[in-house]
């Protein structure tokens, strides 16, 4: 079981350097490690779980978060956060094909596993993307995502390209709203 003791933080190198391809087929460690990952965030949505083994509660997490720099993530999203039902999800090599021209940034900002300070400000994400991935069977997948699943697979993504969510962050002005952009509020 993945805890918080396993998940970098953001000072770790691993967390600012490029991800590698994962091969297909995939082999187990790679199946456990997504199995896991999936298990983790669905137990740091539980309150209970979450409170016994001190997890902080995510809807994302990716292979670097736990210093393997492997271009794998996985997301669940609860769905009254999603819309209708819960997103849970693995991606391998994720590549975003498209998006809108349209942004948004959600009202409270973002926070990450990884990182332990607060930092306030807008995180500017494409409001609507095209991702192209494969998933556990190597099976290539193309699908769109908009609003909150949008913003948070954008974020893992950024994770398997050394980026972190603070780097977009207008350091002169951090709640500036630009043009091209909305806020996003949870109940969209």
């Amino acid at each position: 079981m993945i805890t918080m003791d396993d998940i970098i933080r953001d000072e770790h190198p691993t967390l600012r350097t490029v991800a590698e391809e994962v091969s297909f087929p995939l082999d187990d460690q790679f199946k456990n490690l997504a199995s896991d990952m999936i298990e983790f965030l669905k137990n740091s949505q539980d309150e209970e779980i979450a409170e016994k083994y001190d997890l902080r509660a995510g809807v994302g997490i990716a292979a670097p978060q736990l210093n393997i720099s492997k271009k794998i993530l996985a997301v669940h999203i609860p769905a009254e956060l999603e819309g209708s039902e819960p997103l849970s999800l693995v991606m391998i090599n994720p590549k975003i094909m498209s998006h809108s021209v349209q942004r948004t940034a959600l009202q409270d900002g973002e926070g990450c596993l990884s990182v332990d300070e607060l930092y306030e400000g807008f995180v500017p994400r494409n409001k609507r993307i095209t991702v192209q991935y494969y998933d556990l069977d190597g099976q290539k997948v193309k699908k769109r995502f908009k609003g909150y699943p949008a913003i948070v697979i954008q974020h893992e993504i950024d994770h398997l390209n050394g980026i972190l969510f603070y780097d977009h962050i207008n350091e002169q002005d951090p709640f500036m709203i630009p043009e091209d952009m909305d806020i996003f509020e949870e109940d969209e």
